[in-house]
């Protein structure tokens, strides 16, 4: 068994350099992953000198952990948008979904980037009795928003109701990002910025050797490092799923049930990729116990793993992400809630637009700065959660210290990792390969 993702199997990565002179520009973005390549993909079509850098290697973090899904039918996060806001701003929400999936279409052809796009009907199903209503009312809504959707029926899993629709996608994350990126300099792999300070109208940023000088910086590394001015441990809680890929040829599918415990199946080539055991970091971490039952689900299905892997998510309190301005000449974009790769594209041309001073009608819905009742009611219950991690990383410390804020990490020998759960750093060889930690594990 191979104890990483499908993506990085079989797909040669492109090597770029680490920074090695002090260096001044106009726009700096910070992370490599999808979020990162979209935001430098974007700016660099402007006049402006932009300069990508990542800590690790490019997109092997989050983005190479992920399903490989384009889809607005979002599990039950429309509906927690709809009790938190309104259903106008759930219907904002979907159409940025819809232009996104739409972004990603028009890049690929743009760009004659070969990420196995495909499109493919999404389901979301329920099989629980006390959840066909809202499933059905789900359903309802998508239709008073225009969008054909439909009952329909599949074997693969145990389902008492399923809705689907069409016009969704599934890619190759990691072909993606190349792809997005292949034509571009200015990009520095193994750099990590370990301190900002803003100094005579520029951001310098530190690595461990040299500086960058910056005009504006976008944050673009999955959960920023940094908790003043944004206070982000309070903003947000982080997540994590168990992923397995087995050998099965079976016709396009891309399915996700509807709530808790979430599991999200989709094909890829002659594979099957199977996701489930999602949650909050801060309690649950029996890694081992959590890819177990993975395995037993898949064995229920006669298939074998053959690519075991996991994945951080960030959940924001109020299930918008966050994607915009959070003060003078530095942005933001993350919180996904498990759908980081349309909203990564989404995020790209937003952040462009604002820097650009181009309208843009998803620059409010999106914007970091914002706050209504469930939000604050969300900042107890993340801080509580960020508490709890740090309780359960005491109790099963693996002997090692998170650099961020001092959480014990746990070891995870399926992945031979050191994960936090506090705020979801992790570690292989001691070397950070996942925000916020920037800094080695002494």
């Amino acid at each position: 068994m191979k104890n990483y993702s499908i993506w990085k199997d079989n797909f040669k990565l492109k090597k770029y350099p680490k920074l090695d002179k002090n260096i001044k520009t106009n726009i700096l973005v910070i992370g490599g992953g999808i979020t990162g390549a979209s935001c430098f993909y974007y700016l660099k079509n402007s006049n402006l000198n932009v300069v990508l850098v990542e800590q690790g290697k490019i997109g092997i973090s989050t983005t190479s952990n992920s399903t490989g899904k384009l889809t607005f039918m979002q599990n039950d996060l429309i509906d927690k948008i709809r009790n938190n806001y309104s259903d106008d701003v759930a219907k904002k929400y979907i159409n940025s979904q819809i232009d996104a999936i739409n972004k990603v279409c028009d890049i690929v052809k743009k760009e004659s980037i070969n990420c196995d796009l495909k499109k493919v009907s999404s389901i979301i199903y329920t099989n629980k009795d006390n959840e066909i209503n809202k499933v059905k009312r789900l359903k309802e809504f998508f239709v008073n928003c225009g969008i054909n959707v439909y009952e329909t029926s599949n074997k693969i899993v145990d389902s008492k109701y399923m809705i689907a629709c069409d016009n969704t996608y599934y890619f190759h994350p990691l072909k993606f990002v190349y792809g997005l990126i292949k034509d571009f300099d200015n990009i520095y792999e193994d750099t990590s910025i370990k301190k900002i300070k803003y100094i005579n109208d520029y951001y310098h940023c530190y690595t461990d050797k040299y500086v960058i000088e910056a005009k504006k910086i976008v944050i673009a590394s999955h959960y920023p490092y940094f908790n003043i001015p944004y206070f982000f441990p309070i903003k947000g809680t982080c997540e994590k799923s168990y992923l397995c890929a087995s050998k099965k040829k079976i016709d396009n599918i891309s399915l996700i049930s509807y709530s808790y415990p979430f599991v999200s199946i989709r094909n890829y080539k002659d594979y099957l990729i199977y996701l489930s055991n999602s949650h909050a970091i801060s309690k649950d971490n029996d890694d081992k116990e959590n890819f177990n039952e993975l395995i037993k689900k898949v064995h229920d299905l006669k298939l074998e793993p053959e690519y075991l892997w996991s994945n951080i998510d960030i959940m924001t309190n109020d299930g918008i992400p966050y994607i915009g301005k959070i003060k003078d000449n530095m942005f933001i974009a993350t919180g996904y809630n498990t759908w980081g790769l349309a909203n990564s594209v989404l995020a790209g041309s937003i952040i462009n637009d604002i820097i650009l001073n181009k309208e843009n009608k998803y620059i409010d819905l999106f914007n970091p700065k914002r706050c209504n009742p469930s939000m604050v009611l969300g900042s107890f219950n993340a801080l509580s959660k960020s508490i709890g991690g740090y309780i359960s990383s005491i109790k099963n410390s693996a002997g090692k210290t998170c650099p961020h804020m001092g959480c014990k990490l746990l070891y995870n020998e399926i992945e031979n990792t050191y994960d936090c759960p506090c705020h979801g750093s992790r570690f292989k060889n001691n070397k950070p390969i996942m925000a916020p930690a920037n800094k080695e594990i002494i």
